[in-house]
């Protein structure tokens, strides 16, 4: 779940030592489910934010659940596309209707993802 980063680097601002939060450039992106859990944390486990900020871990706990939720999404994709026959036959038969169908399970698969990992 959690990996370890190193802690923050201080740097010395108009004389004063203080904690350098940067994030390291082009080293991670900020995913859709890695925002909205952070602003899950931010408005209902504050604390918990501010602990896992400070202590320089806010990030690799993020890329943890952004990953997470990218996995879950994508099982539960192929598996609605299996259960309700939403095939590449289907596709080349019948393209609007494979469309239409495909973006329902995205739909229901993002819910529960939700659900499941970003809101809790």
């Amino acid at each position: 779940m959690l990996t370890d980063i190193p802690q923050n680097q201080t740097i010395e601002e108009n004389g004063y030592l203080i904690s350098d939060f940067r994030l390291p450039e082009g080293k991670q992106t900020i995913g859709i489910g890695r925002q909205r859990h952070l602003d899950y944390l931010k408005h209902y486990h504050r604390v918990t934010c501010t602990n896992l900020l400070t202590g320089g871990k806010l990030n690799a706990y993020l890329a943890d659940i952004d990953r997470q939720a990218q996995e879950r999404f994508e099982r539960l994709i192929e598996g609605m596309k299996q259960a309700q026959g939403v095939t590449e036959q289907l596709k080349a038969e019948n393209a609007l209707e494979w469309v239409g169908r495909l973006n329902n399970i995205r739909t229901c698969a993002m819910k529960i993802v939700n659900e499941e990992i970003i809101f809790t």
